[in-house]
């Protein structure tokens, strides 16, 4: 798997992209979105906790992305290799998730 790979994985009705496999995620924040597209939407939420995140010593992004109702669930994190801050990490990720811009900006491009 080249540097570029990621593992993209349907397990139980949901996607996951992720680096490694198996995926585990040591800190998870959920949001629920409108229906669209998964595996690009995962893409774009990954791409945005990366970057409010790379900071982080040891931390390798996973998203989860399921349909749920008329909409989907998604929940964004990864593992963290070493002691970090949950709640500075988790407040973090929330500020991407629910970031009117970027929840705008997903849903235009996950079609």
């Amino acid at each position: 798997m080249g540097r570029d790979r990621w593992y993209e994985v349907e397990e139980g009705g949901a996607l996951i992209v992720a680096r490694r496999w198996p995926v585990r995620f040591d800190l998870a924040v959920a949001t629920q979105l409108p229906r669209g597209g998964r595996r690009y939407l995962a893409h774009l939420v990954r791409q945005d906790v990366w970057r409010a995140l790379q900071a982080l010593r040891g931390f390798v992004p996973a998203v989860r992305v399921t349909r749920s109702g008329g909409g989907l669930e998604v929940v964004a994190g990864g593992e963290v290799q070493g002691r970090f801050d949950r709640v500075d990490a988790e407040a973090r990720i929330a500020a991407v998730l629910e970031s009117p811009a970027n929840r705008a900006r997903w849903m235009r491009r996950a079609r």
